[in-house]
């Protein structure tokens, strides 16, 4: 709802930025009881956050992580107590900020909020409010407009709360200094790996080592129970796709929206720049525009001479080599001086000096568009599939209940749905429970149904599942195969290469640490280090950020310092560390340096907000049924 808020408030930027945070610097539970608040998940003061509103969040997150990542999502990463907590950590945040919204009594009129949505850019069609676009946005969203202005409201208001609070922050310069010298700071190392392969002939096993682990473990060796399936997919595209669209259908939305094929009047002009800022010193402007009144006198000597002298002279890099053309524009991609001179002359008039935020101007107009309406011939395509597609849309909002209803009704068979609505039955392959699921059986709802005692022992139909937006599926059991437990002899040689394995990692972390503790003692090793690097904890070449910690942890008040880790999964790894450096202060249009101040300067913001939010957190106390969150109901 809010991406086009943050498309233009920067204060947003960083009001989004924050009220999302998980509560990461403090921890909800430093300050939650663990409660039993009835049908709720939570209570944030006086209000109820409700389990309702939770999965809503929850369906919220999900959809724009799809669209962020083109589609691939596995919903399973949602179905999990951590991601619960972590959408109501940010509920119970948004929730805080409202209640100290309404404390304060900070409200959002209706002429406010007007002129809001009238400025968003995304809002205007050739640079006017286009109410279809407004209701297109709130139809997006799945709300009323009354809901999606109550809810902008609000946030609106939460940004107003914010506002002194975000820009509060003040970095110290000499705070900031020592951070950047730290993050600057640059280590020289050596790196050693231990790795378990060179330990595996150290490790003996049990005779009966492999016997004790199957029996411990024997969930681990099962065979998972697996399905064969066909299934139904009811789609707004699909449904969109066979809408048919007649040329009256055509002529007549082509009559109704005339306002949307209308060209604005547009123009085609040169100049010639004579750089001078807004708020540049009176000597340097007046020099300024008597170089372009120079100028302007020798154009109108030699009119035709203009693009030569624009090459010559014009300081605007983007259109000097082309002799000062702009190509064409409408109204609203100049500067309102530039914009209205232009749009004032004739094909072919050059302008008096035309002063700007940018300098001083001569403009010669060089072509002229009146404003058009476009033939119906040129957007038929475009109508064309706006119609199918608020066809589609509306199909499917009449279809949707009707197929869920009759996959329901008639369970035993998913074919009279597909009759009806012209749907293709298709089926899949061999699949197992719990794996990576094709879709879009990877949406965890529609495969707990499908794995479910009444999908499995009667073959019916699973419900009408919306695996994504405008999107519904319905599945049935073909064939099931029971799970089964793979036997020790199956298994014995898999197990005893992982406990192999296991006791080597564990080897190689013992010897590492034993040769750790030994250089740092002074005492010598006979150890082959790779080439030195340079690192730093901006610029790490390659190594893992566990590695870095352990580096830059290391007292280097006597080189050589050491440092050590142990790797997951892959041994021991040891560093030398030889030289450390410092770096110079960095200038202030230095990339790297301006953009660590940026850092730091999100830290400090992070930290004030951090520590506004522990007074909300005793004003408006805070409780979490955190059983609610263990479960999800189906």
């Amino acid at each position: 709802m809010l991406d086009f808020v943050r498309n233009n408030k920067k204060i947003t930027q960083i009001f989004l930025a924050l009220i999302t945070l998980p509560f990461a610097f403090w921890g909800v539970d430093s300050y939650v009881r663990n409660a039993d608040v009835g049908a709720g998940v939570a209570l944030v003061g006086s209000g109820k956050i409700t389990r309702q509103e939770l999965d809503s969040a929850l369906r919220e997150q999900q959809d724009r992580m799809r669209a962020q990542l083109g589609g691939k999502l596995d919903p399973a990463l949602f179905d999990t107590p951590q991601m619960r907590r972590a959408v109501l950590d940010s509920l119970v945040t948004q929730r805080l900020l409202a209640e100290q919204a309404q404390k304060a009594k900070l409200v959002v009129g209706n002429e406010q909020l007007v002129q809001f949505i009238a400025s968003v850019p995304s809002l205007q069609e050739n640079g006017k409010f286009s109410r279809e676009r407004y209701e297109a946005l709130v139809a997006g969203q799945g709300m009323s407009k009354e809901m999606f202005e109550a809810r902008l409201r609000q946030d609106m208001a939460m940004q107003q709360l914010m506002l002194p609070v975000t820009e509060a922050g003040i970095t110290g310069q000499a705070a900031a200094g020592r951070w950047l010298s730290a993050q600057l700071e640059q280590r020289e190392v050596g790196e050693l790996r231990l790795l378990p392969e060179a330990y595996v002939s150290q490790v003996k096993l049990a005779a009966d080592a492999a016997q004790k682990f199957y029996e411990a473990n024997r969930k681990k060796f099962e065979m998972p129970e697996q399905v064969r399936a066909e299934f139904l997919v009811l789609s707004r595209d699909a449904l969109t796709a066979q809408a048919t669209v007649s040329d009256e259908e055509v002529r007549a939305y082509y009559q109704s929206h005339t306002d949307r094929y209308k060209d604005g009047e547009t123009r085609r002009a040169s100049h010639i720049l004579i750089r001078a800022a807004k708020d540049a010193p009176d000597v340097e402007a007046k020099a300024a525009k008597a170089k372009a009144d120079e100028l302007l006198t020798q154009v109108k000597k030699a009119p035709a001479d203009f693009a030569k002298l624009a090459k010559a002279n014009s300081q605007d890099p983007g259109s000097a080599e082309k002799g000062g053309d702009l190509d064409w524009f409408g109204r609203g991609a100049m500067v309102k001086a530039f914009e209205d001179t232009a749009f004032a002359l004739k094909e072919g008039q050059i302008s008096d000096v035309v002063r700007s935020d940018f300098g001083f101007h001569i403009i010669r107009v060089t072509g002229v568009r009146a404003e058009r309406v476009k033939p119906l011939e040129e957007v038929k395509a475009e109508i064309v599939a706006e119609i199918k597609r608020e066809t589609g849309m509306k199909k499917y909002a009449e279809t949707a209940e009707a197929f869920g209803n009759m996959v329901y009704e008639q369970a035993d068979s998913l074919k009279p749905a597909a009759d009806k609505w012209k749907l293709e039955l298709r089926q899949t392959p061999w699949f197992a429970k719990g794996g990576k699921l094709p879709a879009p059986f990877d949406n965890a709802k529609l495969a707990a149904a499908l794995f479910s005692d009444d999908g499995l022992k009667n073959k019916r139909n699973t419900e009408a599942v919306e695996v994504a937006p405008g999107t519904l599926v319905s599945a049935r059991v073909l064939e099931h195969k029971p799970a089964i437990l793979q036997s020790l002899e199956v298994v014995k040689g898999d197990i005893e290469k992982h406990l192999i394995r296991e006791k080597a990692l564990s080897l190689a972390t013992k010897d590492g640490e034993a040769k750790l503790a030994r250089l740092a003692k002074g005492e010598a090793a006979d150890l082959k280090w790779s080439p030195a690097r340079s690192v730093s904890r901006t610029a790490g070449q390659g190594l893992p950020p566990e590695a870095l910690r352990a580096i830059f942890r290391a007292d280097t008040a006597k080189l050589p310092a050491y440092a050590g880790f142990a790797v997951p999964g892959s041994g021991y790894a040891l560093y030398r560390i030889s030289s450390v450096k410092g770096v110079g202060e960095l200038g202030k249009d230095d990339p790297l340096g301006r953009n660590l101040a940026q850092n730091y300067a999100r830290f400090v913001a992070e930290e004030e907000f951090s520590a506004w939010m522990s007074t909300l957190k005793d004003k408006f106390p805070v409780e979490i049924n955190k059983a609610a969150l263990e479960t999800k109901e189906r």
